[in-house]
């Protein structure tokens, strides 16, 4: 077991949004449900209190605490993409239903809760020693909701994004 567990408070939806969320990646998974054994302020007796899953190997706990706090950007995922393709997959699917897009490979899901969306090769493009090319990388991903890989290369490249 690991250490330290994320922990995240829903309103009344967190085995929904387990459930969804372990779709999304490999070595994912619901790994415990638990039922409040009484009625409590934010759980009538018998109705999901927590799920524990498990997300790319990372456990993970879903609380239902009620309406109180809501997620805001402060803490958001970044999911660190193999290619465009998966960049896109996840991108769709995070979004859907409600989600809504954000800046720089950032969205919000139809839960609330951030997420940065980030190919690989962009990390290493704009880490790249060469400020010049790595500020053209940056300056096209600026310009972006979700990343384009392919562009970004271009900027890097010196060649039209557009």
């Amino acid at each position: 077991m690991a250490k330290i567990t994320p922990s995240l408070w829903f309103d009344g939806n967190a085995e929904d949004a387990a459930g969804f969320y372990v779709t999304l990646l490999p070595d994912s998974r619901i790994d415990n449900v638990y039922r409040s054994p009484a009625d409590n302020p934010s759980t009538p007796a018998g109705a999901v209190l927590s799920v524990d899953f498990t997300l790319a190997g990372q456990r993970f706990t879903a609380i239902n605490g009620g309406p109180q706090f809501p997620f805001t950007e402060a803490v958001s995922f970044v999911i660190d993409c193999e290619d465009q393709a998966e960049v896109d997959r996840l991108w769709s699917a995070l979004t859907a239903g409600g989600g809504s897009p954000g800046q720089c490979g950032w969205l919000k899901d139809r839960y609330g809760l951030s997420w940065q969306i980030i190919p690989r090769e962009m990390g290493e493009l704009l880490a790249n020693p060469d400020r010049e090319r790595a500020g053209r990388a940056m300056e096209a991903m600026l310009a972006m909701t979700k990343i384009d890989v392919a562009a970004i290369r271009r900027a890097f490249e010196g060649e039209p994004v557009a």
